[in-house]
């Protein structure tokens, strides 16, 4: 029924996928797979509702109506069981932002804020910004994909000075959905340790295979109480350029302390279009979402199957959501740089340099496929085409590419 086939140019439309590529990759042709959002037409009923707003010829100071605020509870109980109310929300211009609001509403210049590398740059750098220390609880990697080590966990959540833990769920850029079991001891060590946990569910509706995502804050009461969730029709439905994100926390304490530095700043309002974009998609596209997850969900089939076919030395898990895929060039044994100017200059393709990630993203890329079956293709022969081409091809153990 949509077009998620269709190849759309959004050069000079200030894309930073695209208009950026010189600037992140010295190349300005480079085939960009890197930042995360995707290459697809909006909903067509969000595109008609922008476009009927946008013939009134005014654009002055809106303000965000009730049926915002309850698309949003309506959208999260439908999709998660999940009771909230709306004075429980606070709008932002952004995940990243609320991120950075949180590390200055709830620490001091150095106290530390846990994260789980490799995890989004952001979390590094919002903690560092402001004079507190990231403290690391790294993923474990094991052949079927990465886990939390708990005990680690534990440990360097017990000394008082660390004061928040930025859980990433769905995490970014490994897939994992965090299953129930795996929040539920995630809660309980937070709890017993004061650590209050700041969730990023960006991706949360973007679950694919059968995964479902569970919000940290929908485990228990108790849990509820030391959580503040973020999250953003954003990368649900391609909306990043609209700035359309928002908070939930039920605690009065957590929201007021969010709310006092948000208000303050002045940066608690959303726009007239990110508004209407987001409760005509929460209330009207759960269809065309539905049909979204099944072409993701083909891509990334394809796009693993074409890697286990002809570049079986790079390694690639099946994400449990969103429209990422963690690809593990390690075997090449080239350095981290070598490997970059590699896919640059020889393949022409941008992907975002694991080493990004932090801790565990040496010898890693991230490429975005969250675009048309033929860009993704396209992508990946050029890939193949210039390994092939190396002089230790026999290492690589890669082939003529196969069509999948």
């Amino acid at each position: 029924m949509y077009q998620f086939d269709k190849v759309i140019s959004r050069e000079g439309t200030q894309s930073v996928k695209y208009d950026n590529r010189e600037c992140e990759f010295g190349e300005p042709d480079v085939m960009p797979f890197w930042i995360a959002d995707m290459d697809f037409e909006v909903p067509p009923a969000v595109h008609n509702a922008i476009m009927k707003r946008a013939a009134h010829p005014v654009f002055g100071y809106t303000g965000t109506p009730n049926v915002c605020y309850d698309s949003i509870c309506n959208w999260v109980f439908k999709r998660y069981s999940w009771q909230i109310e709306p004075e429980w929300i606070e709008f932002s211009t952004g995940v990243v932002p609320l991120l950075s609001y949180a590390v200055q509403a709830f620490t001091m210049p150095g106290d530390g804020v846990v994260v789980q590398p490799p995890v989004y740059p952001p979390f590094f750098s919002v903690i560092r910004e402001h004079d507190r220390r990231v403290i690391e609880n790294p993923l474990r990697e094991t052949a079927t994909g990465y886990v939390i080590d708990f005990d680690n966990l534990e440990e360097i959540t017990r000394p008082d000075d660390v004061k928040v833990f930025f859980l990433c769920n769905p995490h970014n850029p490994v897939g994992r959905v965090w299953r129930p079991s795996e929040l539920e001891r995630i809660g309980a060590i937070c709890l017993n340790n004061n650590v209050i946990i700041v969730s990023d569910e960006i991706h949360c509706d973007l679950t694919l295979f059968d995964n479902q995502h569970t919000p940290m804050a929908s485990m228990s009461h108790d849990v509820a109480q030391i959580t503040v969730t973020c999250m953003s029709p954003g990368k649900t439905f391609n909306l990043a350029g609209l700035s359309t994100a928002y908070l939930i926390a039920s605690n009065p304490s957590l929201l007021k302390s969010m709310r006092r530095l948000m208000r303050g700043c002045h940066v608690n309002t959303a726009s007239i279009f990110g508004t209407l974009a987001m409760q005509t998609a929460y209330c009207m596209c759960d269809d065309w979402l539905s049909e979204l997850k099944l072409y993701l969900e083909n891509n990334i089939l394809q796009s693993i199957d074409f890697i286990k076919n002809n570049l079986s030395s790079v390694q690639v898990v099946k994400p449990d959501a969103t429209f990422l895929l963690w690809l593990d060039f390690r075997s090449w044994q080239m350095t981290q740089q070598e490997l970059k100017s590699f896919l640059v200059k020889e393949a022409r393709l941008g992907f975002n340099d694991g080493m990004c990630f932090g801790t565990g993203g040496e010898g890693f890329m991230r490429m975005n496929i969250g675009a048309p079956w033929s860009v993704v293709q396209e992508g990946l022969f050029s890939l193949c085409e210039a390994a092939s081409q190396l002089d230790i091809h026999e290492r690589f153990n890669s082939s003529v590419p196969q069509n999948v």
